[in-house]
C-alpha cells in the first residue's frame, strides 16, 4: 500500500502541477523529477549492491549527449531519449565488467575519474560533439509553456519508470543476489550466486535511466558542455538524496529528492560561496547522525529526539 501511494501522490501531484502551475513552479517540479530519477537509479547500485558508484555524471552526461547528437542528426524525440538510455546502458555494462570487480573506495575513485574522461572525450570530439563550446540541442515543437509541461511529464515518467523498476528488482531474483552482495559479497558466490552477472545487470539498469534523464534534460536546457552535464555535484548529489531518505529502501531516494530540492532552494541558493562546503558537511551530518535516513523519524525516533530536544532547553 505504501509503495502504491509513493506512485499515486507524486502523479496527483504531477496533475495539480500541469493544470495550475506556473513557470517556476514548473521548473521545480521537473528538477524534482530529475533528481527522484537520479536518485532511485543510483540506490539499485548503492543501495541494493553497496557499491559506492560515483559515475552518475558521466552516465548522465553521455546520456545527454547521445539524446543531442541523435536529436542533431534528425533522429525523432522519443527514440533519441530511449536509444540514449541504451547507449549509456551499454557504455555501463562495458565499464562494469573493468571496474566491478573492484571494491570499497577503490571502486568509488574507478568510478569518480569516469565522469572526466568522458569529458576529455567530448571536448576533443569538436566534430561530432562541439567540444568545449557546447553543442545546440533542437528545440521542442510548441509554445515555451507546452515544452515545460511536456519535459516535466517526460521527466515523471522516467522518475516512475526508475521507481517501478526498482520495486521489480527488489522482489526478483536480481534483487536477493544484490541484497546478498551488500551483505558479503565472498559468501554470495559461496552459495553459488553469479556476482559478477549480478552486478553489472544492476549498473546497466542504473545507468539506463540516468542516461535517459541527461537526454532529456539536453532537451529541456536546449544547450549543453562538458562542464555543466559531467559535474561532478551529479554524482554526488544522488547520494545525498538516498541518504537523506534512507539508504537501499524503495521510497527513500524519492523523499531524498524532494528533501534535498527543498534544502537547495532555502539554503544553497543564498550560500553559493559555500555550496561545495555544505554538500561535505551535509553528508558528515548523514552519516554520523542519520545513517538511517529521514524515514527513521517515526516512533521511538521521534519521541528520541524530542526528548533530546527537551533536555537540550533544560541545559543552563
Amino acid at each position: 500500500m505504501r509503495r502504491a501511494l509513493t506512485i499515486i501522490l507524486p502523479l496527483a501531484m504531477l496533475g495539480g502541477l500541469l493544470a495550475l502551475g506556473d513557470n517556476y513552479v514548473l521548473r521545480l517540479a521537473t528538477t524534482v523529477a530529475m533528481y527522484a530519477a537520479l536518485a532511485v537509479a543510483w540506490n539499485i547500485v548503492g543501495g541494493f549492491t553497496g557499491y559506492p558508484s560515483f559515475a552518475t555524471a558521466a552516465f548522465f552526461g553521455l546520456g545527454a549527449y547521445a539524446g543531442g547528437v541523435a536529436l542533431v542528426h534528425g533522429v525523432p524525440l522519443v527514440p533519441a531519449w530511449i536509444g540514449a538510455g541504451i547507449v549509456t546502458a551499454a557504455f555501463a555494462a562495458a565499464l562494469g565488467l573493468a571496474i566491478l570487480h573492484l571494491r570499497g573506495h577503490y571502486f568509488a575513485i574507478g568510478s569518480l575519474v569516469v565522469a572526466d574522461v568522458l569529458r576529455e572525450v567530448t571536448n576533443t570530439s569538436t566534430s561530432l560533439t562541439g567540444g568545449g563550446m557546447g553543442l545546440n540541442v533542437p528545440l521542442i515543437v510548441g509554445t515555451p509553456d507546452a515544452q515545460a509541461r511536456f519535459i516535466l511529464v517526460s521527466m515523471t515518467a522516467v522518475a516512475v519508470a526508475a521507481f517501478v523498476a526498482s520495486i521489480w528488482i527488489d522482489r526478483a531474483r536480481l534483487g536477493v543476489a544484490l541484497r546478498c552482495i551488500e551483505q558479503n559479497e565472498d559468501a554470495a558466490q559461496v552459495i553459488g550466486i553469479d556476482t559478477r552477472r549480478a552486478k553489472i545487470a544492476a549498473f546497466a539498469l542504473s545507468s539506463l535511466f540516468i542516461g535517459i534523464a541527461g537526454a532529456i534534460y539536453a532537451s529541456w536546457v536546449t544547450y549543453i558542455d562538458p562542464t555543466d552535464v559531467y559535474d561532478v555535484s551529479l554524482s554526488i548529489k544522488p547520494i545525498i538524496m538516498a541518504l537523506l531518505g534512507g539508504v537501499g529502501t524503495i521510497a527513500g531516494p524519492v523523499i531524498g529528492a524532494f528533501a534535498f530540492l527543498a534544502l537547495e532552494e532555502l539554503i544553497w541558493r543564498n550560500s553559493l560561496n559555500f555550496h561545495a562546503g555544505i554538500l561535505g558537511l551535509l553528508v558528515v551530518a548523514l552519516v554520523l547522525f542519520l545513517p538511517g535516513g529521514l524515514r527513521t523519524f517515526h516512533g521511538r525516533s521521534v519521541w528520541l529526539w524530542v526528548k533530546l530536544a527537551v533536555r537540550g532547553r533544560k541545559t543552563p
